[in-house]
């Protein structure tokens, strides 16, 4: 079995080392993901200064590049954010924007650059909203040119107002173990498969 690689994009706003619910479902993914041949990294961003823009440079210490880089050479992307008031992190909302400027990029074939890689998506938080930020996600992702596995999206959603964060549970819940599990079966699944057959070029 070929061994793969995984980037885990923690779109937490917490800075490390505070603990964080999307870090730890980033990493229950990684582990899942390790008992497929999947080697993986997590890069938390708030950590990392990350300027606005939808280049793949920003210039005067933008980050980024080197963040992209490891997106690049890596088979599948792990996109963690929390929700907030109904909706994706800030920092998640700038790492998709970011990567608009991957739709100008091509590798050698002429295929945009991220052709290839597939795309998982995990949201936590204790409030409504986990299957519109997953919408958005796997839109934006897409568009961009990664490819999404069957039930490629894990989330855990707390009770309505309780403030209860998934980092308070004291066990992963049944439901979110299995589909972690499945979403990362899935996507090392496809991601062989691609790096086996990769899309036509123009």
């Amino acid at each position: 079995m070929a061994s793969l690689s995984a980037v885990a994009l923690v779109c937490t706003l917490k800075k490390s080392p505070a603990e964080s619910s999307s870090d730890r479902i980033a990493r229950q993914l990684l582990d899942e993901l390790a008992g497929h041949e999947v080697t993986g990294e997590v890069i938390r961003l708030v950590d990392h200064d990350i300027r606005p823009g939808v280049t793949t440079d920003e210039g005067d210490g933008d980050q980024w590049p080197d963040i992209r880089a490891r997106i690049s050479a890596a088979d599948i992307l792990l996109f963690c954010t929390p929700t907030w008031l109904g909706h994706m992190s800030s920092v998640a909302q700038r790492a998709l924007e970011r990567l608009d400027a991957e739709l100008s990029e091509t590798d050698d074939a002429g295929r945009p650059a991220m052709f290839g890689k597939v795309a998982v998506a995990a949201v936590v938080g204790n409030e409504d909203g986990a299957h519109k930020i997953v919408a958005d996600v796997f839109q934006g992702l897409n568009d961009i040119g990664f490819t999404v596995p069957a039930q490629g999206a894990t989330y855990w959603n707390g009770e309505a107002m309780s403030g209860v964060d998934y980092l308070d549970l004291e066990r992963t819940p049944d439901a979110v173990a299995s589909t972690n599990a499945t979403a990362a079966r899935n996507a090392a699944h496809l991601a062989r498969l691609l790096r086996t057959t990769q899309y036509p070029a123009k």
